[in-house]
């Protein structure tokens, strides 16, 4: 792979598999080969998107126990073949695959053989903030990776006391590490909740969208503009190897 991009955190119902999807449909222009992956054994929601061609890996043994050393088949992946992977990792896996990323030098193995890491952390608002914030800090301390912050607000701000994500504690000790932030804004339940609701439902890419029977015109125009909102925002992020590489030189 030229570079790995894997979602995960240890909170459940966070939105994990929809921002996998987002960022597969954000890479897929800009490689000849996109690889897409689930490791979530109880949900495997990103599996579904059939545009993206999901492949399941079952890391779960005939006593539906977490075996990690199935890990191992992806990573063979990984480091083999072309292009850019997207990892959805589920919240059930989260833990197991900490510890084998830290027991097993993921992180520095695909660094020694030109993969590029780029880990993807959903944090959102409400009641689950500090439990995804205990997510966060332990991918943060056990991942050698780059790392994307999506600030998911459907259930409330991610505020602590009056702060922005970016004055947290956490946020400034790693700041080296994070690429950036990308926010999730709460849009109007009625219209664009609506709609992105009906489009996850479904397990549609944006692009299919576009000539669904189920959606009318307003709501066809309504996912354009969300779909921009959140590209535009992956743009501003030096998100592939080729932006940050391969970038044109000015005399």
């Amino acid at each position: 792979m030229q570079e790995v991009h894997m979602v995960a955190q240890g909170k459940g119902g966070v939105g994990k598999s929809l921002i996998s999807s987002f960022i597969a449909q954000y890479l897929q222009p800009k490689t000849a080969e996109l690889h897409c992956y689930d490791t979530d054994p109880v949900n495997p929601t990103f599996s579904h998107y059939q545009a993206l061609n999901p492949k399941v890996v079952n890391i779960l043994t005939e006593d539906n126990n977490i075996n990690t050393r199935f890990f191992d088949d992806l990573l063979e992946d990984l480091l083999n073949l072309d292009g850019i992977a997207v990892v959805d990792n589920g919240a059930a896996t989260f833990v197991p695959l900490m510890s084998y990323m830290a027991e097993n030098d993921v992180a520095d193995m695909l660094a020694e053989n030109n993969v590029r890491l780029v880990v993807h952390i959903p944090v959102t608002g409400g009641q689950a903030l500090n439990e995804c914030l205990k997510g966060l800090n332990q991918s943060l301390q056990t991942i050698n990776a780059e790392f994307v912050i999506w600030l998911n607000e459907h259930n409330g701000k991610v505020e602590q006391d009056g702060k922005s994500f970016e004055k947290f504690g956490i946020y400034q000790q790693y700041q080296d590490d994070i690429l950036g932030v990308v926010k999730l804004e709460s849009f109007s339940a009625d219209t664009y909740g609506q709609d992105i609701a009906q489009m996850t439902s479904l397990n549609l890419t944006f692009e299919e969208v576009k000539t669904s029977p189920d959606f009318r015109i307003m709501a066809k125009n309504r996912l354009k503009k969300f779909k921009e909102y959140v590209f535009e925002q992956l743009d501003a992020l030096p998100l592939t190897d080729a932006e940050i590489h391969h970038e044109p030189t000015t005399e």
